[in-house]
């Protein structure tokens, strides 16, 4: 979730506990893209390469909820 306060924009996960899968997520889709990834700074690495990392991120865990809502959607009646 991301917060907005008086000294600027500050990054924060809703769920902490969450950041050790999003961080494996990142590597296994840098992986897949043929980025070179790794620990730690990154700042070597073009806005470009990572902007695909986090759209690729983005993507995928739209993907995932959408994967979770159908089938409660299809229990639903109007």
């Amino acid at each position: 979730m991301v917060n907005q306060n008086a000294t600027g924009r500050q990054n924060r996960l809703e769920y902490p506990e969450a950041r050790n899968a999003l961080d494996n997520m990142k590597y296994e889709i840098a992986k897949e893209l043929g980025i070179n990834f790794k620990q730690g700074y990154n700042g070597d690495l073009s806005s470009r390469d990572n902007g695909y990392v986090g759209g690729y991120m983005v993507k995928r865990l739209i993907e995932q909820a959408q994967r979770q809502i159908a089938p409660q959607a299809g229990k639903t009646s109007r």
